[in-house]
């Protein structure tokens, strides 16, 4: 508030200063008044601009949002979809985990097709030029937790064998989407290369949604970290709070010794749920010993509908300690090149002296979730713990 707004506001309530001043019979001397005023009118002056910052609040409900920016450089779209293997995804391409081996780099990402969302395989030498495979998963069985989506799938390679956990789930919206819904289902394949063939182990359940817990509605898959004797899985939660009318989201950790086995999941909360955030996909920068996190954030619109608008980081030297204050925006509609309102999920790979960036969206001012494409950015190394303010 400029110097002119200030005199008034001293003006405006000096008469009802000295009205109340009468009434209570005290005798002030002129400085002291003056002093009463102009504490009264600084305490208006921040009344004034509290609102002012209310109503500019980037989110409609006044989630958190990240005040820091980790700008990354949008290449563009590196995968259309449409064009897969007896039309597997037709309908979008999105969700994906990139990772590499010998050379080659492997895509997996959701191919929404006519008869469902399946997990698919795309190769490059390049990252830039992909060739699409087709589904490696199918849907199961009906009954089984996976009838309806066989999704995301994130690998970890231990040995020669290769650990594939992936989104299932029983449910999905009518066709012709056929949207994955809740529950989202952690479960279990293994392979022989990073091509498979995948084999389900449906022996094995992972871990599950709990009533009454962070993740009643969904746990599913995230980024697996060999730290120390134990292996962490950074799996995305939802669970609802009263009172609130959106779904809540954030990360947890899960822990075991075993990949073929059962794990834990840790009780208490890695991040707020009143952060929005799911899905995982980490980095380890060296140089400063710092883990550096990717996530997608949900944002929410003034007409109350909910989409994914940006990718965020958050950074920790502890892989079990994270604080909510330390995250970024690293890429939304102000750097992105193609999608201006909705931005999916990440994928990070550190390729040379760069950190590639990979994600989905359905470009220009679309929320939806249909019709996407996978993009490319770049992040230069090594990273740095963001200083810059977004505004």
């Amino acid at each position: 508030m400029d110097e002119n707004s200030t005199v008034c506001l001293i003006r405006n309530h000096k008469k009802q200063f000295y009205k109340n001043l009468k009434i209570m019979g005290t005798k002030f001397s002129r400085g002291i008044i003056l002093l009463s005023i102009a504490i009264f009118a600084i305490a208006c002056v921040q009344s004034k601009e509290k609102k002012q910052q209310s109503d500019n609040k980037k989110y409609s409900d006044g989630r958190p949002e990240a005040t820091l920016r980790m700008d990354a450089k949008d290449y563009g779209i590196v995968l259309k979809y449409g064009d897969g293997p007896d039309s597997c995804d037709i309908l979008g391409a999105r969700d994906v985990w990139v990772f590499e081996d010998a050379g080659t780099y492997y895509m997996h990402y959701d191919a929404a097709g006519p008869t469902g969302w399946l997990n698919s395989l795309a190769i490059s030498s390049d990252m830039v030029n992909w060739e699409k495979k087709g589904p490696i998963l199918d849907f199961g069985k009906p009954g089984e937790d996976d009838s309806k989506g066989a999704c995301y799938g994130v690998t970890y390679k231990e040995g020669d064998q290769w650990h594939m956990f992936y989104l299932g789930t029983p449910n999905v919206s009518p066709a012709p989407d056929l949207v994955p819904s809740f529950p989202y289902l952690t479960m279990k394949a293994k392979g022989k290369s990073p091509e498979g063939p995948w084999v389900k182990q449906a022996d094995v359940v992972p871990f599950r949604t709990k009533p009454g817990t962070y993740y009643s509605l969904t746990a599913s898959p995230g980024q697996v970290i060999k730290n120390g004797d134990e292996y962490l899985q950074f799996i995305s939660t939802t669970t609802e709070k009263e009172g609130n009318p959106c779904v809540q989201r954030t990360l947890g950790i899960v822990r075991t010794n075993n990949l073929d086995s059962s794990w834990t999941v840790d009780q208490n909360l890695m991040l707020p749920i009143e952060e929005q955030i799911e899905n995982s996909t980490l980095h380890y920068e060296e140089s400063i010993k710092t883990w550096f996190l990717f996530t997608n954030h949900i944002g929410i619109n003034k007409e109350g509908a909910e989409f994914t608008d940006a990718i965020w980081v958050y950074w920790s030297k502890d892989l079990n300690k994270w604080n909510p204050e330390n995250k970024a925006v690293v890429l939304d509609g102000q750097n992105c090149n193609w999608s201006k309102e909705c931005i999916g999920l990440p994928s990070v790979v550190q390729v040379g002296n760069r950190l590639a960036l990979f994600y989905d969206a359905p470009g220009g001012n679309s929320i939806s979730h249909m019709k996407r494409h996978v993009g490319l950015a770049w992040l230069d190394l090594p990273l740095a713990i963001p200083k810059n303010r977004k505004y």
